[in-house]
């Protein structure tokens, strides 16, 4: 831990961007404070500010090598733990209503839940001797020079009654303050201008519920994960996330949303493609109420796009781009940009306007992956480029290629873990195995209840 590039640095909000912002920020600057409006350090379950923690979530491929690098043993704690980690390749994967041949891939998936695996990474974080956690602090502002050129710290006020504001000086700021993040408001309040937006609306939602699990649900695999598709609207993470607890998180798009009520819920879930959720959880006694979180928007924000912004500011996470998260990418991209930012930390201060760029290189694979995906919906409104309709068309045919052949899934798997860029799915090795089984765009396989989804088309 050194202070070669200043006193102080300050992250706003304390989730896992945020914390991993932190840590690399802790190599460069004799203090790091995080403040957040929570109550963070000790807690195990969701909280207020982050309510879609209770959901389905995974650490994927690309994360797990981050933070096993950020933190080393990280990967022996959680097992310790108890948290399931398995193959990534080797989970019960559905697309298209068909199984996809499992595969070894050698990539870890880390199924804990979100808040256990944000207390983990926090307690390592907070075990550092430069870190500090400013809790229940609500963020009122930024402070910047009279000439408004440079961010110098930050306005907060306890949440305690009759707090006065404090004014925390900085030597530089991160916002990690997730979707609803203020720093657009802000730098027009600079007289900057605010970032260009692009979103996508796939009116999203989850309805989740745990269970005690039965061996017999997963026969070995790690989770049972019916993805939705154009043909098969509904989808479901089942999987384990203790050693005797497991979590169903159901999914629909577009106002379909996934009921709360118990019966309703079950309905649902026998309404998926195929059989196992249902058959598992019907006769099943839950641990708790289901409850939903909506998602309205893939948001991203265009901070690349400024030419000009204060120095001594930079913005991160889901505050720059939040993604579908039924793409289980936002961890992983989170700890991407971290290593990003330790990056032009080594080389001095941060500039805002390069480090924005490259975050928006880290960025633009993993929305290429998710908004384009989403742009299959024919309800989903967005701007559908010639890009768009063939790498739609194309991963049709591999998904199909996938349910027959395991090098199909394991050369998916590592594109998905973001281990791999997009184009290696496209190599002559990879397409010759894809064109073998799917000269055409494939129809959709049926309903395990019979029925399926439109007749095939070709694209």
């Amino acid at each position: 831990m050194s202070g070669a590039l200043g006193e102080r640095a300050v992250v706003l909000g304390g989730s896992m961007a945020g914390l991993l912002a932190a840590r690399v920020l802790s190599e460069s600057y004799e203090q790091v404070v995080v403040v957040d409006r929570d109550e963070v350090l000790g807690v195990r379950e969701s909280r207020r500010g982050a309510p879609h923690t209770v959901h389905a979530h995974g650490l994927h491929a690309r994360g797990h090598l981050i933070m096993e690098e950020l933190f080393p043993g990280f990967t022996d704690e959680l097992t310790a733990a108890g948290v399931p980690t398995g193959d990534l390749g080797e989970m019960r994967w559905y697309f298209n209503a068909r199984r996809l041949r499992p595969a070894h891939t050698g990539l870890v998936s880390v199924t804990a839940p979100r808040p256990v695996l944000e207390f983990h990474v926090r307690e390592r974080v907070a075990a550092l001797p430069n870190v500090v956690f400013m809790q229940r602090h609500d963020i009122e502002g930024l402070v910047a020079d009279t000439a408004r050129g440079r961010v110098a710290g930050v306005r907060v006020r306890s949440r305690d009654e009759g707090a006065d504001e404090e004014l925390l000086d900085a030597d530089l700021v991160v916002d990690a303050t997730g979707r609803g993040s203020r720093t657009p408001a802000w730098l027009a309040e600079m007289g900057y201008d605010r970032p260009p937006e692009e979103k996508v609306k796939v009116g999203l939602a989850y309805t989740t519920r745990h269970y005690r699990t039965k061996p017999e649900w997963f026969d070995g695999v790690q989770s049972i994960n019916p993805v939705a598709s154009p043909a098969h609207p509904r989808g479901a993470f089942f999987g384990q996330v203790g050693p005797d607890t497991c979590i169903l998180s159901l999914t629909g798009l577009l106002g379909d949303y996934p009921p709360t009520e118990d019966e309703a819920f079950l309905e649902f879930a026998r309404s998926l493609p195929v059989p196992d959720v249902y058959e598992a959880v019907r006769d099943a006694v839950p641990l708790d109420d289901a409850v939903s979180f909506r998602f309205p928007a893939s948001v991203r924000r265009r901070y690349e796009r400024l030419t000009r912004l204060p120095d001594r500011l930079l913005v991160m996470g889901d505050a720059v781009c939040s993604f579908n998260p039924v793409y289980g990418q936002g961890m992983s991209v989170a700890s991407l940009e971290a290593m990003t930012l330790r990056e032009h930390l080594r080389r001095g201060t941060p500039s805002p306007v390069p480090f924005q760029a490259d975050i928006a290189k880290v960025i633009d694979v993993p929305w290429e992956i998710s908004a384009g995906g989403d742009l299959d919906f024919p309800g989903v409104e967005g701007r559908r480029t010639l890009k768009v309709k063939v790498g739609n068309a194309y991963m049709a045919r591999l998904q199909y290629a996938a349910s027959k052949d395991p090098k199909v899934t394991e050369g998916f798997m590592r594109v998905a873990g973001l281990i791999d860029p997009p184009q290696a799915l496209m190599r002559p090795a990879m397409l010759a195995r894809v064109l073998r089984h799917a000269v055409r765009r494939p129809a959709a396989g049926p309903s395990w209840q019979g029925g399926g989804g439109p007749s095939g088309t070709t694209g």
